[in-house]
């Protein structure tokens, strides 16, 4: 049996995180590492759905050039095998950067290939081989969900998983599950000249929740392809022809001839085998940890990135990495910390920012909201054709502090950051309004939604005029 004081199970945002460290420190650890490398965001997420999203919003830009001036746009033709061919090699170049200063800077014996499974109490079993590791962080990431009826559909069902690897685009796509994903991907294929048609078992989309921001996001994706809200998708080969998916929407059917299901992402926590280290498990099969430690009960066993299911984005997976590792250095004492304003971005067109506390988790009597919509009351909106979306605003009534935010608007992740920050340093809206907003930009409309907010949070003698400004002392 081989012992070291560190195991890392996932050589993922998290894991390759906490890999550093260690390796700065010239601890004793060793990585094990089941399947491709390369992270989730690298190889099948963040960055090569960000490649076809670029081209597509390029291509669809044809329809608007004859109205700034510019003729005969509509020419233009897209070689879809060219646009997957940019695709991979982009993603090649992502993962193998990822790698090369990485797992590929491993002496031997530090890196594994395998799946780990405990066998008992700080005891691994990779292969054939069983190594005890004192202590141990679990940081290998989740998979795509997807329904065991809808498998018997063979390769006509995609997920992100397989999508990237296209050779060229189905004519026909069905898109199951309008979350960031399946409704960024969506719009893609659709301006790629795909025939999209998306389905969504909740009665939203991408994540939001204010009534007025959803209006205007399913009104604006309903332009470029079908959107079925609130309603389930019923899957089989068409009986009739087995090249054909037959999809049942409602008393609807449809025929396509590939389905992209983009129903979430799983936990890969199922095949670890936790009971054997004494972990109790949920009625979820999830582990009991903090999220300000990342530890597993009082175990020396730390959870970070996509496996625990809590926040699966890259940015988060790294501070959790950051987390475990620590602690797991530290062990037996253990350090709290605390979790970042909450942000999240769709690069949709226009894009999605959620940002800080959901407005369905906060109390309604105790919070103001306001949604201030972009159409005609922009100027820069208007001149670059944007004039559409809307940005909406919570703030606590008693401290008069921003709490969480919902933007569907043209280039939203900058926004989004901006409000996450103000979020992240307690502001109140008086301080954000005393901000400067230079004209014209986008920000301007943050501007006028944080007037209409003040106007409902503070007094109603208050001097306007003066409020904006900070009066100098003495």
């Amino acid at each position: 049996m081989r012992k070291v004081k560190y195991a890392i199970i996932g050589a993922g945002t998290s894991g390759l995180t906490a890999l550093s460290y260690l390796k700065k420190r010239n601890e004793d650890f060793v990585m094990i590492q089941g399947g491709p490398y390369g992270t989730t965001c690298a190889r099948v997420g963040c960055m090569p759905s960000k490649a076809l999203i670029h081209t597509a919003n390029h291509y669809h830009q044809r329809h608007h050039m004859a109205e700034i001036g510019i003729e005969n746009a509509e020419q233009q033709e897209v070689d879809l095998v060219k646009v997957m061919q940019r695709v991979r090699a982009l993603r090649d170049r992502f993962t193998g950067g990822v790698k090369s200063g990485s797992t590929d800077t491993l002496a031997p014996g530090q890196l594994i290939e395998g799946y780990a499974e405990f066998v008992a109490p700080n005891q691994l079993k990779v292969n054939d081989e069983v190594i005890e590791a004192e202590r141990i962080i679990i940081a290998n990431g989740s998979r795509p969900v997807v329904p065991t009826p809808w498998k018997e559909l063979g390769d006509k069902l995609m997920t992100s998983d397989e999508i990237f690897e296209l050779e060229t685009l189905p004519k026909r796509i069905a898109v199951i599950g309008l979350g960031v994903i399946g409704l960024e991907l969506g719009q893609a294929l659709a301006r790629l000249g795909i025939e999209v048609v998306g389905v969504e078992m909740l009665n939203t989309l991408g994540g939001l929740s204010v009534p007025e921001v959803v209006e205007e996001a399913v009104a604006e994706f309903s332009k470029e392809f079908p959107v079925h809200l609130g309603v389930a998708a019923n899957l089989r080969l068409n009986p009739d022809n087995p090249e054909e998916v037959e999809v049942q929407i409602g008393e609807e059917k449809v025929y396509v001839d590939a389905v992209f299901a983009s129903l979430g992402r799983r936990p890969n926590i199922d095949n670890l085998n936790l009971a054997a280290a004494g972990v109790e498990l949920d009625g979820r099969g999830m582990p009991n940890f903090n999220l300000h430690t990342s530890q597993i009960e009082d175990k020396p066993i730390f959870i970070a990135g996509d496996v625990n299911g809590y926040r699966q984005i890259l940015h988060e997976a790294g501070d959790e990495g950051r987390m475990a590792v620590l602690n797991a250095v530290s062990y037996p004492q253990i350090s709290a910390y605390a979790r970042k304003t909450s942000l999240g971005v769709a690069f949709t067109d226009p894009q999605i920012g959620l940002v800080g506390q959901r407005y369905t988790e906060l109390d309604a009597d105790k919070i103001e909201v306001v949604t201030f919509k972009l159409n005609c009351a922009n100027g820069r909106a208007i001149v670059i054709g944007q004039d559409k979306g809307a940005i909406s605003l919570f703030a606590d009534k008693e401290s008069k502090q921003l709490l969480g935010a919902e933007l569907f608007l043209f280039e939203g992740e900058h926004m989004a950051h901006l409000l996450a920050w103000m979020i992240e340093q307690k502001l109140t809206v008086m301080d954000l309004l005393r901000m400067p907003f230079y004209h014209p930009v986008l920000e301007e409309a943050l501007q006028s939604a944080l007037r209409e907010l003040a106007h409902k949070l503070y007094p109603q003698d208050t001097d306007w005029m003066e409020a904006e400004l900070s009066a100098l002392e003495g």
